[in-house]
């Protein structure tokens, strides 16, 4: 095995017999990941991250410090997870029942980005390539490419791969360049979709 496709783990942080570790993935101080986890290459788990068994990781991951990923949440590839954003996996919990058969499953789609402190209660998917800004509380589904803050949190407008804010509106019809990538972006009928390379002009 190559130098490189080794993966990283920091001598405080513990990882459990049977996780998953892929290629130059980096687990820093004092985090935890169970051994029911599987987590893809090129990823870093900040300080202090929890990983649960029944989680699923891509590749390209970043999750920063003090992060708990619970069981029943699958993150795609190149999704982002600021610092202390909150993941839940129980919609009503109380301390004196036990719900773990209430699990309800949670996706943060490819190249997502969750802000700071940003809570996202369980059940929902977070399109591909969204921005959830720090602090908001997501309670439902948010669309690929959507831009949301808030508590509740609420669509602001649309936002590209590269990160910028797109000149659409909410609703409607319409077409936005990025100005760093060229990409051409569409809205029709309230989807947001990324004009495909050959159809560029």
């Amino acid at each position: 095995m190559h130098a490189n496709d080794i993966h990283a783990v920091h001598p405080s942080a513990i990882v459990d017999a049977g996780a998953v570790l892929g290629p130059r993935t980096r687990v820093w101080h004092f985090a935890h990941v169970c051994g029911g986890a599987r987590i893809g290459a090129d990823c870093s788990l900040g300080q202090n991250v929890f990983v649960g068994n029944d989680v699923v990781i891509g590749n390209g991951v970043k999750i920063q410090n003090n992060v708990s990923v619970y069981d029943a949440v699958t993150l795609e590839d190149e999704v982002f997870c600021g610092p202390s954003m909150v993941f839940t996996n129980v919609y009503n919990p109380r301390a004196g029942i036990v719900r773990k058969d209430q699990y309800r499953r949670t996706v943060v789609k490819r190249g997502a980005s969750i802000g700071a402190n940003a809570t996202i209660v369980c059940g929902v998917t977070i399109g591909r390539f969204a921005f959830i800004g720090a602090g908001a509380v997501v309670k439902r589904d948010v669309a690929d490419f959507a831009l949301m803050a808030g508590v509740p949190a609420r669509q602001l407008g649309w936002i590209s791969r590269f990160g910028e804010r797109l000149a659409l509106p909410l609703s409607g019809v319409g077409e936005a360049t990025c100005p760093h990538t060229g990409d051409v972006y569409e809205l029709r009928d309230g989807t947001c979709t990324l004009r495909p390379a050959a159809h560029r002009s």
